[in-house]
């Protein structure tokens, strides 16, 4: 990927990573501020049209490594908590509550990953629980991995945490991190899934269905743990039998004794996000607000899934 403009925040950059970064992009100026917010965060700014051209901020996490996830937001354990070392994601998913959220299409690394590790091993030292820590929850966890190294930093040192969980979750079908390291037994590697369709007139610049399947058939094969994530499922004028189909095309091909957990959601974002999403995609807004009503019946999704695994690996989210 090439970039025109890689903003740097000044007490960041003398940072191993950092230079590390740069040593992998291909830039053409770099421009250092004070802070990322400066960059990120003014309110003058078109999140489509950025989309077109994003430039990398490089900054410091400060605080709030982790934050406490949604209630519902679970795939079996009881204390759950996600964090994002990256601010946006490479893909352009029409139904994406980050364009809501954020005013920047920039993509920000926050190169102190030793920070985020150190307020993981905090957190479970306090715990007897076993806790589960999302990745990709701002961004797609994978998807930049040959820019930023994170999962190659944190994989292994992660593997060192007995009781705690770690979701990468993705759409990403660059696995070559995972292929160069020994599968781990609290890393779960969760792919979001949508119909053919769906992925074709929705999320644009994400690997297709198929590649995705294919993804996590070789890394089933490597003995990872796999997780699939049909949140949000959008329904698109779809009936019972289309999403049994779609269900069935994907448990044809892969292992289900090494799926470690499916989750089932609908398309939802917070009240204040809409507002900013349907002047940038008034046709996307209405159409999926619209049809994501028929989601009111999520049991009827979740009997099609029950033919294919064990209904306690299933979790509403």
């Amino acid at each position: 990927m090439k970039f025109n403009v890689i903003y740097i925040e000044e007490k960041i950059k003398d940072y191993p990573n950092t230079k590390e970064i740069l040593a992998r992009i291909n830039y053409k100026k770099i421009i250092y501020c004070e802070n990322y917010n400066q960059v990120f965060n003014p309110k003058n700014q078109n999140f489509r049209i950025q989309k077109a051209e994003p430039s990398i901020i490089l900054a410091k996490k400060e605080q709030n490594f982790l934050l406490n996830a949604p209630e519902k937001f679970t795939i079996g354990y009881s204390k759950n908590f996600y964090f994002s070392h990256m601010l946006n994601c490479v893909y352009d998913c029409k139904y994406c509550f980050l364009q809501g959220m954020f005013n920047s299409a920039h993509y920000v690394i926050f190169v102190n990953y030793l920070d985020f590790f150190n307020a993981i091993k905090s957190q479970v030292s306090r715990s007897k629980k076993t806790i589960c820590f999302f990745s990709g929850y701002d961004c797609d966890s994978l998807a930049l991995e040959k820019i930023t190294n994170f999962l190659s930093f944190f994989l292994i040192k992660f593997q060192k945490i007995k009781n705690g969980i770690l979701e990468v979750r993705t759409k990403s079908t660059k696995i070559d991190i995972f292929k160069q390291i020994k599968p781990m037994n609290n890393i779960v590697i969760a792919f979001s899934l949508n119909p053919k369709h769906i992925v074709k007139k929705f999320e644009d610049k994400t690997p297709s269905l198929t590649q995705r399947i294919k993804a996590i058939v070789e890394l089933q094969k490597l003995g990872w743990n796999i997780g699939l994530r049909f949140d949000p499922l959008i329904i698109d004028n779809s009936n019972n039998f289309i999403i049994y189909d779609f269900f069935k095309f994907i448990f044809d091909k892969i292992e289900t004794r090494r799926i470690h957990s499916v989750t089932l959601g609908k398309f939802r974002m917070p009240k204040q996000f809409f507002e900013k999403f349907s002047s940038l995609r008034p046709n996307e807004y209405f159409f999926i607000n619209k049809e994501n009503e028929k989601f009111k019946n999520i049991g009827i999704y979740e009997n099609q899934l029950r033919k294919f695994i064990d209904k306690k690996k299933i979790f509403r989210n």
